[in-house]
């Protein structure tokens, strides 16, 4: 990590919806350079989280900051603008569009002209390993394609943290190691990422630092290796109490 200011600051941050509350009060940094792994089980407000930092969501309360400046409220095209991207769990590239056009969508959220989109949506396809698929349909990828393309179209926003909801889910063994080298190379060219994933040895392998939530609480966060051995975590989220861990 190359630097001990925060990047982003989320504060007390709930969300509530009809009375449910999928987030309670969670606060944590993110560093700049980092890799930051998200876990919980099913239900525990991961991806509420995320679409409350890309503005798909208003905070009930507590607010999030990027780069010092408030951004929790603003129009998820703002915070985009800002250099917050996302992708999604379930990936819906635009059907009728080519490889290429589809990651051009996201150029045009800072360039207007079409030529010099293209020309950055190209060379991110070839960047991903879609290059021999950049005229391709985007109906007729496989999964593991559109999840490469979801990250691409992403990347094509010019983002400085980059937010992976599952981009691992679906993939065979070699598929998911595809992915991860693609994440830490992205990673190390200075973008930083914040990884929600449900594999736990596959993103504390990649993270610097982790943080849990369960039931919308963050009850845990620090260095995977801490994570992974804290009671509450093995508890909530791997289905372990304190005896059978003290028994193993």
């Amino acid at each position: 990590m190359s630097s001990r200011t925060p990047l982003l600051e989320v504060r007390g941050v709930s969300r509530s919806f009809s009375g449910l509350l999928a987030l309670d009060n969670v606060s944590f940094d993110v560093y700049p350079g980092e890799i930051l792994g998200i876990i919980g089980p099913n239900g525990a407000g991961k991806t509420t989280l995320f679409a409350v930092i890309s503005g798909f969501l208003a905070p009930t309360s507590g607010e999030v900051r990027f780069r010092g400046k408030k951004v929790s409220g603003l129009s998820p095209h703002r915070v985009c603008l800002e250099g917050i991207a996302r992708t999604f769990q379930i990936v819906q590239p635009l059907p009728g569009l080519t490889v290429v056009e589809n990651i051009a969508i996201g150029a045009f959220a800072r360039d207007r002209n079409k030529a010099s989109c293209l020309r950055k949506a190209a060379a991110l396809a070839e960047r991903v390993g879609l290059v021999d698929k950049m005229h391709r349909l985007g109906r007729d990828l496989t999964l593991s394609e559109r999840k490469r393309l979801e990250i691409d179209r992403a990347l094509a926003t010019e983002p400085q943290l980059l937010l992976l909801d599952e981009v691992a889910a679906g993939l065979n063994d070699v598929e998911t190691e595809r992915i991860l080298e693609l994440v830490q190379s992205i990673n190390a060219e200075g973008i930083t990422v914040m990884m929600i994933e449900h594999i736990v040895p596959l993103i504390a392998a990649l993270s610097h630092r982790m943080v849990v939530l369960n039931f919308g609480r963050k009850i845990a966060e620090g260095a995977p290796e801490d994570v992974s051995r804290d009671p509450a975590v093995m508890e909530a989220y791997l289905g372990v109490d304190d005896a059978e861990a003290d028994a193993s």
